[in-house]
Parts: C-alpha cells; structure tokens; sequence
C-alpha cells in the first residue's frame, strides 16, 4: 500500500508540472523555482509534513520535498546554531542531494550529447 500511495502523490505533483508546462508558457526553470518555494511555503504553513507522512517517497522525492528538506534544516539549523542556522541548516539538510544531482548530472552530460530546448 505504501508504494501505491508513493506513486499516486509523486504521479499527481508530476501530473501538475506537466499541466503547467503544457498549459503556460513557464519555462521548466520557472515550474522548478516555484515547486521548490511552494515547498518550503507548504511547510512552513504545516500542510506539507502530514502529505511527507502519508506518500514517504512520493512526496519527499520531487522539488516540493527539495522546499521541504531547506525548511526542515532551517528550522533545524536555527534550534542548534541561532540566526545563522537560517543559512547554514537547509543547506547542510540538502547537501547530498545537491552534490548527487551536480555529480550525476556531469556523468550524463559526458556520456551524452546534452542540446539545448527550442
């Protein structure tokens, strides 16, 4: 049950990017800053823990769980180091997945022929 719920969260985040990108004329840059914003915005409003509690994966895998992950290290970040864990806690709460992003996205880009959209 917990996989079915993972899919039908994910699906349905990912169902609404595709919308936005179908629809409007964001950029996949736009679609990602607003994804990761509303992440920490939904967390910060208490929305978006109960949705991380129900979906696991489905929830924390996509950019609202990236938005998620910055505000719980913040929040994390301040309780241990004061005013500057506003800055330090959300990046050390996300360091891994953004240096496995960078890494696996230079292999990729070695291994293919990366071009740009028209």
């Amino acid at each position: 049950m917990d996989y079915i719920k993972a899919f039908l969260v994910g699906g349905f985040i990912c169902l609404i990017a595709q919308l936005l990108m179908d629809g409007t004329k964001f950029t996949p840059a736009h679609i990602l800053v607003s994804f990761v914003t509303s992440g920490v915005i939904l967390t910060a409003i208490g929305i978006y823990e109960p949705i991380i509690k129900f979906a696991g994966a489905g929830a924390s895998v996509p950019l609202l769980g990236f938005g998620y992950s910055l505000a719980k290290g913040a929040v994390e970040g301040v309780d241990k180091s004061g005013i500057i864990g506003i800055f330090s806690g959300g990046i050390t709460a996300t360091a891994g997945g953004v240096a496995a992003a960078i890494f696996f996205g230079y292999i990729m880009a070695v291994i293919f022929n990366p071009k740009t959209k028209k």
